[in-house]
């Protein structure tokens, strides 16, 4: 237990730490442990600790890098864990001294029911957490076949994008923001938090607006074909069916 305690305690007062990301989704690279279940990260106290701790998941042609994170920024990257679904953080992966940390017993959240009135919280973990194993996997290796578990993490992550209500941009003048695809078709930018969203609108160009995943196909201009979700980052294309412009 005092093992526990001070590594919580340094875990925000060390002046940096380093994280594995992922390439792929430029977010910190997720791994489901087998035993536990818990979907986890993983942090390092030093670089060094970091780059042999990376050799495991280099060896599976996972393409890492290493991000160093100062205590500045400790809070906004602990609590952007929660909107991906993450629920550990494993300290030291691969050193004598490893252990892992719930993100709960790290840093609490307030409740969405103490949020300020007129605010609303829009989170997707579900979906943010089933796509980034979806993406993860894919990408590894360009060209792959659709593996069983692969189409089942697929067919799994558009579930929770119905289920979902997302953000997108638009302008000062409510315009809805759009990009061009390959063979020219349009795609609505959408956002599964704000995170995403700050990431995305850096310059605070654009307002956030949200809307209920459902209600897309009413909602998307007629020459949509679809949507792209948090571009900065995972990068999920999807195709909606086009509505009857009868």
């Amino acid at each position: 237990m005092n093992r526990k305690i001070s590594t919580l305690e340094k875990l925000k007062t060390a002046e940096a730490v380093y994280v594995l990301l992922s390439r792929i989704t430029n977010l910190p690279y997720v791994e489901c442990d087998p035993e536990t279940y818990d979907d986890q990260i993983f942090l390092f106290y030093s670089e060094e600790n970091a780059r042999k701790g990376a050799d495991r998941f280099l060896k599976e042609k996972a393409p890492l890098q290493i991000i160093k994170v100062e205590k500045k920024s400790f809070l906004m990257f602990y609590t952007s864990l929660y909107p991906m679904g993450v629920n550990c953080i494993v300290v030291d992966d691969g050193a004598p001294m490893r252990i892992a940390i719930q993100l709960e017993e790290l840093v609490r959240r307030v409740s969405p029911d103490q949020l300020p009135k007129g605010q609303i919280l829009v989170e997707n973990p579900q979906f943010h957490l089933t796509a980034i194993y979806f993406v993860q996997e894919i990408r590894k290796n360009p060209g792959q076949e659709m593996t069983e578990e692969l189409r089942s993490l697929y067919e799994e992550m558009l579930v929770h994008f119905g289920r979902g209500k997302f953000l997108f941009a638009a302008d000062k003048d409510q315009s809805v923001l759009m990009v061009r695809g390959e063979g020219g078709k349009e795609y609505q930018l959408l956002f599964t938090d704000s995170h995403e969203f700050q990431k995305f609108d850096r310059e605070k160009k654009f307002q956030a607006r949200a809307v209920d995943a459902e209600k897309l196909i009413g909602f998307l201009p007629p020459e949509c074909d679809g949507v792209v979700i948090n571009p900065v980052s995972l990068k999920v294309q999807l195709q909606l069916a086009k509505r009857n412009s009868d």
